[in-house]
């Protein structure tokens, strides 16, 4: 084959002209395991409530990549020593950081892989990119187990106010239109700095987090935890699980050869080697939608129905209230769902069901975000904000849900 022109420089709706530091990094892009993220969705299923929402861990993963050279030049420019390899380790470890997403996000992690996380699966995929590129990833693998001996690279990598964090709340309020996400993310990184290795935020800065604490409250209640989206991704869940669940009891189901691989086989922590990390590397999202426009026509009532609601956007009637629903009101329209179409209470249960969804934006003696005053004392910025409702956004909100098909309201 020809050798490819190296590009440099991609074109980002949300920053402009992002440039590749290095060859390593334009490596890693231009990898498999990489550009796999192309085909996941950032936001899952939230494009059935908001049309925009398009864009992929890929676009996010650049979007990280960009917010760190920015950070890292800052940080340097205030006088923070940064060597040459720690400057490329973090451009790495943020860049990698999400590259162990399943199909839909999150989906897959309760569905056909059990007690595997993104984050867990994302450290395999570096640890075996390690291996690839002779071993050069070994510091920023460090970073972003937070082992490394400065505590601020990994708090830029993974903190209460990351590039990650500073990324995805505008990216997402970009594509969904969502006004309330668009935070300023220059501006909080301008204002960064390091105090004995840990990362603070200058004084003027502070209206700034400010925002971005109040906008990642109203992004999670007003598009992460949109009703139409939780009960979307519930109902993924379920599709994968029914078809697991067929698998097992000897029935035929037909989809792609990656899926097809975790629906036969039973994953988890210990069970998540080389082979199966090359089987979830061809795995993403045109997997189980290819899946599921097949599946609307097969023989059982469950897997086809489930299937048919998000292919059709025709989803289950879902309530979000401050109080759990009554077992009653649950056991209520099971019993509706099995008179009407002659269910197991198993089977309607997979169209009948509830839950609990919580939203908090900062979490108080965890990774603070701390603001550093002109006299050098520091501060969490909950102790320095004069905005009564910040002390509100430490605290958990719960809210509960209950879904069940529109039918039997």
């Amino acid at each position: 084959m020809a050798s490819q022109t190296k590009l440099k420089i991609l074109n980002d709706p949300i920053y402009g002209f992002i440039t590749l530091p290095s060859q390593r990094i334009f490596d890693l892009i231009e990898h498999p395991y990489f550009q796999r993220l192309r085909r996941i969705s950032q936001m899952g299923l939230s494009y059935l409530v908001y049309p925009g929402a398009h864009h992929t861990r890929f676009h996010h993963a650049l979007g990280c990549l960009h917010l760190m050279q920015k950070a890292v030049r800052i940080l340097k420019y205030k006088g923070v020593k940064i060597s040459e390899e720690e400057e490329e380790a973090l451009q790495i470890a943020i860049l990698l950081h999400d590259i162990g997403h399943g199909p839909f996000s999150h989906a897959m992690e309760h569905s056909i892989v059990e007690g595997v996380d993104h984050e867990c699966i994302s450290l395999l995929f570096m640890e075996e990119l390690n291996n690839n590129f002779n071993q050069s990833l070994t510091l920023a693998i460090s970073m972003f187990k937070g082992e490394y001996e400065r505590p601020f690279m990994n708090q830029l990598i993974s903190s209460q106010m990351d590039m990650d964090r500073l990324d995805y709340l505008r990216r997402d309020s970009f594509y969904t239109g969502a006004a309330e996400g668009n935070i300023n993310s220059e501006r909080l990184i301008t204002m960064l700095n390091v105090v004995n290795d840990e990362l603070v935020v200058e004084e003027k800065g502070i209206y700034s987090v400010e925002k971005f604490l109040i906008a990642r409250r109203l992004m999670y209640w007003q598009v992460y935890l949109h009703k139409t989206s939780l009960v979307a991704e519930q109902l993924l869940i379920r599709v994968l699980r029914r078809a697991k669940e067929l698998i097992d009891d000897g029935k035929k189901v037909e989809c792609s050869s990656a899926l097809n691989y975790f629906l036969n086989n039973k994953v988890s922590r210990e069970s998540f080697n080389k082979e199966v990390l090359a089987e979830f590397a061809r795995l993403d999202d045109y997997d189980v939608v290819c899946a599921m426009k097949e599946w609307v026509k097969c023989d059982d009532f469950v897997l086809r129905n489930l299937c048919s609601m998000i292919i059709n956007r025709d989803l289950l009637k879902v309530k979000i209230k401050k109080k759990k629903p009554s077992p009653q009101k649950i056991v209520k329209h099971i019993n509706l769902l099995q008179q009407k179409h002659g269910l197991s209470e198993h089977e309607a249960g997979y169209f009948v069901f509830s839950g609990a969804i919580t939203n908090l934006a900062y979490k108080k003696e965890q990774n603070n975000i701390n603001i550093l005053h002109k006299n050098g004392k520091i501060n969490d910025v909950i102790k320095v904000s004069d905005q009564l409702n910040l002390k509100a956004l430490s605290k958990t909100v719960v809210k509960y849900y209950i879904c069940y098909p529109k039918s039997e309201d």
